[in-house]
């Protein structure tokens, strides 16, 4: 470890071992680096940073980890009584009826069952910039499917309805209602919309070097149409069809898009997943309340949805925006619901353990079970088992 550099706060003896596990990582590998955070019962128990490339203060995008964001978002509307999950969406956007969409409900569409994971041509970045141009575009798609159960991934559009739900059911933006309600007040480093003043602390996500290359995707397949492969981004050297470079790009981590474009540290990941459901002790020792009450945690980390999905033909699981756990992606307990990202982020809060857990690798890696997140939440959870 001589060459790296190393910030582990280990609070809580007990996960020495996970942090010992998060140090062989950059033993093994000079490339790598990495955060790590974990709450556990509300108290911070683990804050590890480790490599050349990651700092305690810097944040770098996380993907779908947005998505989580946004899904809180959608939770806090839930508790309230202004979204109701039973209710066709078209209650709240009438437009969304066309296309035989109109008994689609809030439920379906936020698990991923909409059958919209993109449209012909795909979208320019400034359509799901300003999402409310992209809403209009799928208001009046046909869904390609319609059989109940049948699910995929919408990789960019689930942020374009969460955002499309917000401005309707609320009356103001989520990334608005994220900031003023939930990221303010409980201080936490993850930004839907990275101020320019921030933008130091930005890290910009690291490309893996080599590798195979990566298979054929049809443009037009389910799978093509929910990564906008034929309306691809605006990359830092232009025109760009490298989903990692996505955060890279400052309109879009300034945007903060509920569906990749959020900034975040590892210690704002379990952050946000320590306030919604356990409360949290923070730096001055002040207590936070928890923001979600059980029955809305229940309400939206119940599975929606489980099987194969109609896209990557691989098993998935899927409450109200939030991922949850299955066998590849084994990263909790049944009643553990979060997201991960394209690069190997992973931010979850598992109840059966009192768990908020943030993880973000510098260097996009692999995500699911057996990946360096993933095992990182094994160990956690063998921990508290005593195992």
């Amino acid at each position: 470890m001589s060459t790296q550099m190393k910030n582990t706060q280990v609070i809580d003896q007990r996960f020495a071992p996970v942090a010992e596990l998060m140090e062989s990582f950059a033993a093994e590998d000079p490339s790598y680096s990495g955060q790590l955070a974990i709450y556990q019962g509300g108290v911070l128990v683990l804050d590890s940073v480790v490599g050349q490339d990651s700092t305690p203060e810097s944040m770098t995008g996380v993907f779908s980890c947005s998505k989580g964001a946004g899904a809180m978002v959608m939770a806090l509307l839930v508790q309230e009584g202004i979204l109701d999950l039973a209710a066709p969406v078209a209650l709240y956007w009438p437009e969304f009826a066309a296309g035989g969409k109109e008994s689609m409900t809030v439920a379906q569409l936020l698990s991923h069952q909409g059958g919209l994971p993109g449209v012909n041509g795909g979208f320019t970045q400034e359509e799901l910039i300003d999402s409310r141009l992209a809403a209009s575009i799928l208001a009046a798609t046909t869904p390609l499917w319609s059989a109940p159960g049948t699910y995929s991934y919408h990789a960019l559009t689930m942020g374009v309805f969460m955002e499309e739900l917000a401005r309707r059911a609320a009356g103001e933006s989520l990334q608005s209602i994220f900031e003023r309600r939930i990221r303010a007040p409980h201080d936490i480093n993850f930004y839907l919309g990275l101020p320019e003043a921030l933008e130091p602390r930005f890290l910009p996500v690291l490309i893996p070097e080599g590798g195979e290359p990566a298979p054929f995707i049809d443009p037009y397949s389910p799978l093509g149409l929910a990564l906008n492969s034929t309306g691809g981004f605006d990359g830092p050297q232009g025109p760009s069809f490298e989903i990692l470079e996505v955060p890279n790009v400052r309109a879009i981590r300034e945007a903060g898009l509920a569906a990749i474009g959020g900034v975040a540290s590892a210690l704002g990941l379990a952050r946000l997943y320590a306030a919604a459901t356990t409360g949290f002790v923070d730096e001055a020792g002040d207590e936070h309340a928890p923001f979600l009450t059980p029955a809305t945690i229940t309400a939206v980390s119940q599975d929606q949805v489980y099987g194969i999905d109609r896209a990557r033909s691989a098993p998935g699981a899927f409450g109200i925006g939030f991922m949850k756990a299955h066998p590849i992606n084994d990263f909790g307990s049944a009643w553990a619901f979060g997201h991960d990202g394209a690069n190997g982020s992973l931010s979850y809060a598992d109840p059966a353990y009192g768990l908020a857990f943030g993880y973000i690798p510098a260097r996009g890696e692999p995500n699911g079970t057996g990946s360096r997140g993933g095992r990182l939440s094994v160990l956690t959870r063998q921990v508290l088992l005593g195992g």
